[in-house]
């Protein structure tokens, strides 16, 4: 899909691109390749004299190429945005590319922006250019409100975070926890624990693409504060995912103990039932081998004698225990 981005009266206007023709007829600062064809890298390539390189979107791509600069002026930033998804939550790679410096080129002025799935990020963005007149200038406004939007995006899902593990603790910290519920909580820690990380990551990456603009003398001095700006938004982010980390730990450790605790409930039982059954199995052992016969033919009360003194050994220690208070 390729869609590109304009300005009217202060304001970012989308339109979908379907041939080659129509690009003429638009003069945008960002073009967005969401899982590009062939055909359309060729439009790219065709009209503005681009070539995507072919590793644009590879996950495995050196951390340190990640961001240069080519001789020509163009300007590679390999970035990855956050999708909080509930179910499935992962990063995005995606691959912008900006050349300030070639004017014979028709890609002068104007960011790519290469990457395989929809991003929310991106989405973001849209709505608020659409809707705020003079939000964006020109194509370096467009990539800083695309790191600012980043960073309020993992504000907001920590701030997602917070409000589950709320919940969480309440259910910990009422003190009754059975195995089912402990389940379910260390279910949703494993969850936020993911998340918290993947938070802490997608912020280490936009700060590292920040701090690379800022490198890279690009910006004006009204660009450059806000650059500094994003770059403190993101360092307030390390303190709270700090402490929610914490707080995870806090809360796994509080759920295993009241697990071990059911545990040892059970494990309990069965020491005091061991204990209780002793006796009477020392008396059916000492009553079967005291007989030179069948007791029943020496004896007619000896059984019910033998299982009466039996129930009596057992009912003495459970009394003993229940006295105590060991079976509570």
């Amino acid at each position: 899909m390729l869609n590109i981005f304009s300005l009217a009266n202060g304001r970012l206007f989308q339109e979908e691109i379907e041939s080659l023709e129509e690009l003429s007829n638009f003069q945008p600062i960002w073009v967005d390749l969401e899982s590009p064809t062939l055909e359309e890298k060729r439009w790219i390539k065709q009209y503005y004299g681009l070539s995507i390189p072919e590793d644009a979107m590879d996950e495995d791509i050196e951390e340190s190429a990640r961001f240069y600069k080519e001789d020509n002026g163009e300007l590679h930033i390999r970035s990855d945005f956050l999708v909080a998804d509930h179910d499935e939550p992962h990063t995005v790679r995606v691959a912008f590319i900006l050349n300030q410096e070639n004017s014979e080129l028709r890609s002068k002025g104007v960011l790519f922006s290469i990457h395989d799935e929809d991003v929310p990020v991106f989405r973001l963005l849209r709505m608020r250019a659409r809707r705020a007149p003079g939000l964006i200038e020109d194509a370096k406004e467009v990539l800083l409100k695309l790191f600012d939007a980043d960073a309020e995006y993992s504000a907001d899902t920590l701030e997602d975070i917070y409000d589950d593990l709320e919940k969480v603790s309440s259910k910990v910290l009422s003190g009754d926890v059975t195995d089912a519920m402990a389940s379910e909580v260390l279910g949703a820690i494993a969850r936020h624990e993911d998340m918290n990380g993947r938070i802490r990551r997608n912020a280490m990456d936009t700060r590292r693409a920040v701090s690379f603009m800022m490198r890279s003398k690009m910006l004006n001095n009204e660009q450059f504060e806000e650059a500094r700006q994003i770059l403190r938004d993101i360092d307030s982010l390390d303190s709270h995912t700090a402490f929610l980390f914490d707080k995870i730990n806090f809360l796994m450790d509080a759920t295993v103990g009241f697990i071990n605790i059911n545990q040892n409930k059970i494990i309990k039982i069965f020491s005091v039932a061991s204990v209780a059954l002793l006796p009477p199995t020392l008396i059916a052992s000492l009553y079967g081998m005291n007989f030179k016969y069948m007791p029943e033919l020496d004896w007619s009360l000896g059984y019910p004698y033998a299982l009466t003194l039996m129930v009596a050994s057992a009912l003495v220690p459970m009394w003993y225990f229940r006295k105590r208070g060991w079976l509570k």
